[in-house]
């Protein structure tokens, strides 16, 4: 696949940045977050972006209007996004629903979609510029929850990219709070899902019991600085289609050829990137997993809930098991905390909140995967159809950079879905991740260079 030009430099002439309040008058209360919602490891706001390409069929209609009234109007239904964040005794997050408003700024660009590449994919150059951070917004407490970003292109398309205060919603919740706004902007007067608020279901219990292991947060001490340093670090997309899961499953016994492309990719992408890094063999090296819990047995989280319903499970290996074992060892530990997480899990993760103060996850030698592969990004439509590219606008975010990928459903330029997946690595390091990818697909004529689609 052709690389985009990543010496692509632009600047957006914005706007003055607004508050984008209610379109009508709302309920001024305190709303409590829930118990996983306001833990340390969500505290930072996560950058989403949504490329739109010229319609015709909506040729003199601005998209920057158009997207502004139809956020005023979905906020009369998402009331606490437009408050701010407050923080009571023993760190207890909550909103105060005063109806200030998300943050908006307006801008243009003398850009055309085409020029970011035939296939829009993170890195994205001049992701500043896209999402500006406003001086002052970006801070967890008393900022806007929210600050969303039109940059009208030359070619008649848009962008428009938002950041997220993490503790108000996952993914799936940003989805449909974004899929009211678009049913607003093509004309509804509702959202089709109405949204639950709800955040009691995921309060620790009284008196809180912790009835589950939770070694993501354990504390691990660095003390061997094993914590990846923040200089040097090449940032690169990768691209995993049926071919390259199917040559990497060849890897993996047969009792576990059945096991799922997350269990699989996950596996792989641990055991290399521990490889490439050179721990010490007996450092323990560690594989966070976002799990949802909606849908899972005796979950509690009501339909139309957009707060944050996901655990951080973690596998533990040693490095030298890890490189030692055939890859079956980590898709099995993979599988097994995968497998952990249910209602009582999270009823467990809220009660050690309580108990433990909020902790952040363990980030020493961790690597997080989040797969928002069914997340909806990619079915936002606000009118102008679905983006050419909708999903998170970088990996490596986080308190912590470059701890995190997402694993971001792309079809590349011949056609081919496939599963696109940003990773953050100290440049040497990244250099020996691409020869042992290369290794392990050489026999499918399927060389890692081809699946590199992007490097800065």
């Amino acid at each position: 696949m052709a690389s985009p030009p990543t010496s692509l430099v632009f600047k957006v002439r914005r706007y003055e940045p607004e508050l984008i309040s209610p379109a009508k008058p709302v309920p001024r209360e305190l709303k409590l977050l829930s118990d996983i919602d306001d833990q340390e490891g969500l505290r930072f706001h996560i950058p989403v972006i949504q490329f739109y390409r010229y319609n015709p069929s909506m040729k003199g209609k601005d998209p920057a209007k158009i997207v502004k009234e139809a956020l005023a109007k979905a906020l009369v239904f998402y009331y606490p996004l437009a408050g701010r964040l407050r923080e009571g005794p023993a760190r207890k997050l909550m909103v105060d629903c005063n109806g200030e408003g998300i943050l908006f700024v307006e801008g243009d660009a003398d850009v055309s979609i085409e020029e970011f590449g035939e296939a829009l994919h993170p890195p994205f150059p001049c992701l500043e510029e896209l999402i500006f951070d406003v001086p002052g917004s970006s801070a967890v407490l008393n900022s806007p929850l929210i600050l969303v970003q039109v940059t009208r292109l030359r070619c008649g398309g848009f962008i428009l990219a938002l950041r997220l205060n993490h503790t108000m919603a996952d993914a799936q919740g940003l989805v449909q709070f974004m899929s009211a706004v678009g049913e607003m902007a093509r004309g509804a007067t509702v959202p089709s899902l109405q949204p639950v608020w709800g955040r009691h279901v995921l309060f620790a219990r009284d008196p809180p019991h912790v009835t589950r292991t939770h070694r993501e947060y354990d504390e691990v001490p660095d003390s061997k600085g094993t914590i990846i340093p923040l200089d040097d670090m090449a940032h690169r997309s990768f691209f995993f289609g049926s071919a390259e899961i199917s040559a990497i499953r060849r890897f993996v016994p047969p009792h576990l050829r059945n096991c799922s492309t997350f269990e699989i990719l996950t596996a792989c992408l641990w055991r290399l990137r521990t490889i490439a890094l050179r721990p010490d063999p007996e450092e323990e090296m560690r594989i966070i997993c976002i799990i949802n819990s909606r849908g899972k047995s005796n979950s509690f989280v009501p339909k139309g809930y957009y707060g944050n319903a996901f655990a951080f499970p973690v596998a533990v290996a040693t490095a030298k098991e890890l490189k030692e074992n055939p890859l079956g060892f980590a898709v099995e530990k993979v599988r097994e905390v995968k497998a952990g997480v249910d209602g009582e899990y999270m009823k467990s993760v809220a009660d050690l909140m309580v108990v433990k103060g909020r902790p952040h996850f363990t980030v020493v030698r961790s690597y997080l995967v989040s797969d928002v592969t069914r997340a909806g990004f990619g079915e936002l439509d606000i009118g102008w159809g679905m983006p050419a590219y909708g999903g998170p606008a970088k990996g490596g975010v986080g308190a912590i950079p470059g701890v995190a990928s997402f694993y971001i459903p792309l079809k590349n330029t011949k056609g081919e879905e496939g599963i696109l997946v940003p990773l953050c690595l100290p440049a040497p390091a990244m250099e020996r991740f691409v020869k042992q990818l290369d290794s392990m697909l050489k026999d499918q004529n399927t060389p890692s260079s081809s699946l590199i689609i992007s490097a800065l």
